[in-house]
């Protein structure tokens, strides 16, 4: 029983413990802290999820950057694998190209113009010459007396007339040019046909050049195609000349080459100072705003000063000069009272450095040339050397040699031929290379008179052949044999060869039209010739016989 009791108090003293209405506030905070807790687990597993994708992302990267790390090392030693073989390949490729280099330096002088002198050659060449009659030792020798040989007198009393009535003109034009400011004139010289006694189509024509140079202190620097900069195939054989004065560095200013900014400026030249230098290199001839000649201005100054010179000089003869043709700014020509005229070209030209090379201003055109680059682009002419190989050679051969013969009969039958059926792409210059690539491949012997119609002969299967193979050079462009004697500078001889028929490949209507007029000459020589002979004896017509050697 009291224990019954006892649990029954148990029991109600437990019951009224626990009460919620006992301990109010203290049951309200459990309630809350619980909710609390539950938030603050909830943000909890929030930053832990977060952090555990920074950690996979780290991780992720990390992998990601091992495996570049690998790659670029890969990537290296493919790299260096790659370098040694290209090392070698290009180690290889150099050896190769000294290798052609040195044959083709080899093969340009050993046969840098091939002129076929060979009897197989021969034999292989001359198909144009077969069937073709053509006259023999005889009557070319009957012609050459009768025809052409009487010129050279004529030719002599012209050049004496010319050249003492140029001396008076230059002094003329020396007087009334201003010395300080305008070009220095030099004595004039005689190049071409006239000068070389080989000229026989009429009217005679002399061609005199006149060196200028530029007054103090000022200079000429040249530039020519083969000096080591790339100049396109078009530009072959010219030169640009730049007006520079003397104390000035080749390389110039760096503001020259160096766009300044617009706060910065040269102490040298002044925006002042370079308005004034641009007037002085007008008046100095040259290409507006460049300091390179310009060859319309020089032609222009030219006339102008020549007219001068000649209102100054005009009383003391009883003719008339003046400009004959358009296209030809330095041609003259003086008109006597009896109808009678003397044509002469007088052309401003410009020294290369120190030698008896000159960039002319003007040279003549034919069909086959091409528009000059521009005017401050200067053709570079090699007469003088031209001239003066051909007299140290006429030394070394037999006494009345055939080489001169052989010139002009082969310009005669080309301008006669020319005068028929109309110009052609062939030049005299072009038979004047021929002769001279010829003198210097035969021997002196094989030029006696009684060899006129061999060396003919040869000089038409020659040229044959050039036109065959569109493909005549320069004779001392590229022409490593020059003789040392007539002091050539070696930078041309170094060069690569010109080809003068390189024309033929880009216009083959005159390419077709040369070998027509060059065929139906052949075709013509005898009755061409003929029409000069009081008698002509009987000509041969089975075709070019092959000289004995």
């Amino acid at each position: 029983m009291p224990v019954g009791i006892f649990r029954v108090c148990l029991v109600v003293i437990t019951a009224i413990v626990n009460h919620p209405l006992l301990f109010p506030k203290e049951n309200g905070t459990v309630l809350e802290n619980t909710e609390e807790i539950i938030q603050k687990m909830k943000e909890r597993e929030e930053i832990l999820r977060l952090e555990k994708l920074r950690l996979e992302q780290e991780i992720e990267g990390q992998e990601a950057a091992q495996k570049v790390l690998e790659k670029a090392a890969k990537v290296v030693e493919d790299v260096k694998e790659e370098k040694v073989q290209w090392d070698m390949w290009t180690a290889l490729s150099m050896v190769i190209f000294l290798l052609i280099e040195l044959w083709r330096q080899d093969f340009q002088e050993g046969n840098w113009q091939d002129t076929g002198a060979d009897e197989d050659d021969m034999a292989v060449l001359g198909k144009a010459f077969k069937g073709v009659a053509f006259p023999d030792k005889a009557i070319l020798a009957s012609f050459y007396e009768k025809r052409i040989l009487g010129t050279t007198g004529d030719m002599a009393r012209m050049r004496e007339m010319v050249e003492g009535f140029a001396d008076d003109l230059l002094e003329a034009l020396r007087s009334v040019c201003n010395r300080d400011a305008d070009m220095e004139v030099e004595d004039c010289m005689g190049v071409g046909s006239m000068y070389e006694n080989w000229r026989v189509r009429k009217p005679f024509v002399c061609d005199l050049i006149v060196p200028f140079a530029p007054p103090e202190p000022y200079c000429f620097r040249s530039q020519i195609w083969c000096s080591g900069d790339s100049f396109p195939p078009d530009e072959q054989g010219y030169g640009t000349i730049k007006v520079c004065r003397a104390d000035e560095d080749e390389t110039g200013c760096i503001c020259d080459k160096t766009k300044l900014g617009e706060d910065m400026l040269c102490l040298l030249h002044s925006q002042g100072n370079a308005t004034r230098r641009s007037s002085e290199m007008e008046d100095l001839l040259c290409f507006k705003n460049t300091q390179y000649l310009d060859a319309d201005q020089v032609m222009k100054w030219f006339q102008i000063a020549v007219t001068k010179a000649w209102n100054k000089i005009s009383h003391k003869y009883e003719f008339d000069l003046s400009f004959s043709l358009l296209d030809s700014p330095g041609a003259l020509k003086i008109k006597f009272k009896s109808g009678k005229s003397v044509a002469f070209n007088l052309t401003p030209v410009v020294q290369y450095e120190n030698s008896d090379v000159y960039f002319i201003s003007h040279f003549p055109r034919n069909c086959l040339a091409a528009d000059l680059p521009s005017s401050t682009h200067w053709f570079l002419t090699f007469a003088v050397y031209e001239r003066r190989f051909i007299q140290m050679i006429s030394k070394m051969l037999p006494a009345n040699a055939c080489h001169v013969s052989c010139l002009q009969i082969l310009s005669f039958l080309h301008g006669k031929q020319c005068s028929l059926t109309g110009p052609s792409g062939l030049t005299n210059y072009h038979l004047k290379t021929v002769l001279l690539h010829l003198l210097q491949t035969r021997p002196s012997q094989d030029w006696a008179p009684e060899k006129l119609e061999a060396r003919l002969q040869d000089m038409l299967k020659f040229l044959e052949k050039c036109l065959h193979e569109k493909k005549l050079y320069h004779f001392f462009i590229g022409n490593g044999k020059v003789p040392a004697e007539l002091g050539f500078p070696i930078i041309f001889q170094r060069a690569e060869p010109l080809n003068l028929f390189r024309p033929f490949v880009l216009h083959r209507d005159v390419y077709r039209k040369t070998i027509d007029t060059f065929h139906e000459m052949l075709r013509n020589t005898s009755a061409l010739i003929s029409e000069y002979m009081v008698h002509i004896p009987h000509v041969h017509t089975n075709g070019i016989q092959k000289e004995s050697v």
